[in-house]
């Protein structure tokens, strides 16, 4: 299965990347997770959406051949990072590859709530007509105190939390495999 990771965090030692990595390491044998770099999407424009920078194109058409999209996301101001929302600014207009797509959501923070009000935010956004995204019901991986549950080199070294992970994304999986088949 294609998946494309879009991580709200353009930091180099972000949290939500190395989470986003452990994801594609961890399941390489049930997904082919791409992680692209949003910083290097232009700030949506309108006026030339209709004839989108090459890099933008690109974007879009790795979005289009995937067979769903992973979200990871920290929590800015009680919302997702700008440089998210611009990805999604650019994949909700003219070819809208995320309309019908599988979707799940992580988020990593190095606080006590998890991301949860940014990824409730999300769920929005990704349920908006030009987005129409399916999101992954229930299954919430709300990764809080992060700085105690991931060593420097990304990897997650609580168990429960490992655990938890498995679970969302075996869920991810068949959720993902069940709309295939309806489509």
């Amino acid at each position: 299965m294609k998946i494309v990771a879009l991580v709200g965090s353009i930091r180099r030692s972000s949290y939500n990347r190395r989470l986003a990595t452990f994801v594609q390491k961890r399941y390489a044998n049930q997904m082919d997770v791409t992680i692209p770099n949003l910083s290097e999407l232009p700030y949506y424009d309108q006026d030339i959406e209709l004839e989108a920078p090459a890099d933008v194109q690109a974007f879009k058409q790795s979005v289009l051949a995937a067979d769903g999209v992973i979200f990871v996301t920290p929590e800015y101001n009680h919302s997702i990072p700008g440089v998210l929302g611009n990805a999604i600014d650019w994949l909700s207009r003219v070819e809208r590859p995320l309309i019908g797509k599988p979707a799940m959501i992580l988020g990593a923070t190095m606080g006590p709530l998890g991301t949860v009000r940014a990824q409730s935010h999300l769920r929005q956004i990704l349920d908006s007509p030009g987005v129409g995204m399916r999101v992954l019901p229930g299954d919430e991986f709300l990764l809080s105190t992060v700085q105690a549950k991931m060593n420097a080199a990304g990897q997650i070294t609580d168990d429960k939390v490992v655990a938890w992970l498995d679970h969302c994304v075996a869920d991810y999986l068949k959720f993902a495999h069940q709309l295939a088949v309806r489509d």
